[in-house]
Parts: C-alpha cells; sequence; structure tokens
C-alpha cells in the first residue's frame, strides 16, 4: 500500500515505514505531523485518486530537523573581473511514515 502526498510544493511517493525529507516544517522532533493533501492511494491492485479521498490522511512523526549538503553557487562574468562565490545549505524535515488512512 502507497500514498502520493503533496508538502512544500513537491510531490512523494510513501509508504508506512518510509523515512522522507520534506522541506522544513515548523515541528520540534518527536511530534506528530498530518498530511491532507492526498493524491491517491493505492491498495493491492486499485488505485483511488483525489476525487474518492476526501477524507484520506497520512500521519508521520518527525524524526529530525536538519540541513543539506552544501551546494557552491559561483557566479562569473569574464573579461571584468567579476566573480563571486556563494555557498547554500537548504533546510529539511525528516519523517517517518506511521499510518495511511483511507
Amino acid at each position: 500500500m502507497y500514498a502520493i502526498i503533496v508538502t512544500g510544493g513537491k510531490q512523494y511517493k510513501v509508504s508506512e515505514g518510509d523515512q522522507i525529507k520534506v522541506e522544513k516544517l515548523d515541528v520540534e522532533p518527536g511530534k506528530e505531523v498530518t498530511f491532507d493533501n492526498v493524491i491517491a492511494i493505492s491498495d493491492n491492485n486499485t488505485l483511488k485518486v483525489a476525487g474518492d479521498l476526501a477524507s484520506a490522511k497520512v500521519s508521520a512523526t518527525v524524526v529530525e530537523q536538519g540541513r543539506a549538503k552544501k551546494v557552491v553557487v559561483y557566479k562569473y562574468k569574464r573579461k571584468t573581473g567579476y566573480h563571486k562565490k556563494n555557498g547554500h545549505r537548504q533546510p529539511f524535515t525528516l519523517v517517518k511514515i506511521d499510518k495511511i488512512q483511507m
């Protein structure tokens, strides 16, 4: 059984027991979070889509808050001596999927 949820403008295919990194949520580690925006749920061979899932929810527990590896952003313009180096670390929330409810 799996579900497709939307959070942070992205879609994730999740099953019970999965751990996924989502865009930062303002929830402390150990707390429970519920994803209400469920696009589809598959149970063995049947697929139910958004119209049939008005009350579908996915419950998860926050494992940790963190930041991803550094991405180097380097800007350069030739012949002018212009160059600029920046780094960026995107914050994320690691959640463990506990239950998929239809």
